[in-house]
């Protein structure tokens, strides 16, 4: 990874066009090949980016360019777009390169890894007769975290979350698609489960033919039992 400090302006054309004045920033070039822009504030979100993958060329500026004080000009290019980023680089404040490695992914935090086991183990939650096939069922896309069969015989994906969001969904609904292209699983249909589901996350499983579970992972534990609460 490439961190460079610069004095820089950047303009941007695609789908849209946009300009960012004659500022410090912060320009983080990634070993994926993509490109962001950062400022000192605005959280995480970089002010403009350019995604992989993409190609990244440093060229001269010309006479004109070097007047109004161009150094570099990076030009950006996605390789399956028209999209384009140029970086007028005007002085450059710190630069340097550091290899960060092989990232082992994101690990899923305790509580969502917990509400996989603790389902599995109690997978009668689902339904009154589903069974357990495997927990983290692979796919050529990652790991189903769920794969049960329903009293019926039929195959069921379930996919958990804490807060089960559209995105959740989405994902449940790309291993759908794949598992039941599988002569041996399909029909599949899917769960989508989470401690708590968003109304539009809700709305956009129904439409796709997905149920939805609300998990008490308290209960789950044995820690609440809702059964003897008065309210």
């Amino acid at each position: 990874m490439r961190l460079v400090i610069a004095k820089c302006s950047v303009d941007y054309e695609g789908r849209l066009r946009a300009h960012l004045p004659l500022a410090t920033r912060l320009l983080m070039v990634k070993a994926d090949g993509s490109v962001l822009v950062h400022s000192d504030g605005g959280s995480y979100k970089p002010l403009n980016w350019m995604s992989p993958p993409a190609v990244m060329r440093i060229v001269e500026p010309d006479e004109e360019q070097a007047a109004e004080g161009d150094v570099e000009l990076w030009h950006v290019a996605h390789q399956k777009s028209d999209d384009r980023l140029v970086v007028h680089i005007k002085e450059i404040i710190h630069d340097t390169e550091h290899n960060l490695g092989t990232d082992p992914g994101l690990i899923k935090d305790g509580v969502e890894s917990d509400l996989q086991r603790l389902l599995a183990d109690q997978i009668e939650t689902v339904g009154a007769g589903f069974s357990l096939i495997r927990r983290e069922y692979m796919t050529a896309i990652g790991p189903v975290d769920i794969l049960a069969r329903d009293a019926g015989g039929s195959t069921v994906a379930i996919e958990l979350k804490r807060v089960g969001d559209i995105d959740g969904v989405e994902q449940l609904t790309r291993y759908l698609e794949l598992l039941n292209r599988d002569p041996l699983l399909k029909p599949v249909r899917g769960v989508f489960a989470a401690q708590k589901i968003k109304p539009q996350a809700r709305t956009l499983a129904t439409d796709r033919g997905i149920d939805c579970l609300v998990l008490d992972y308290d209960a789950m534990r044995g820690v609440d039992d809702s059964a003897a609460r008065l309210f």
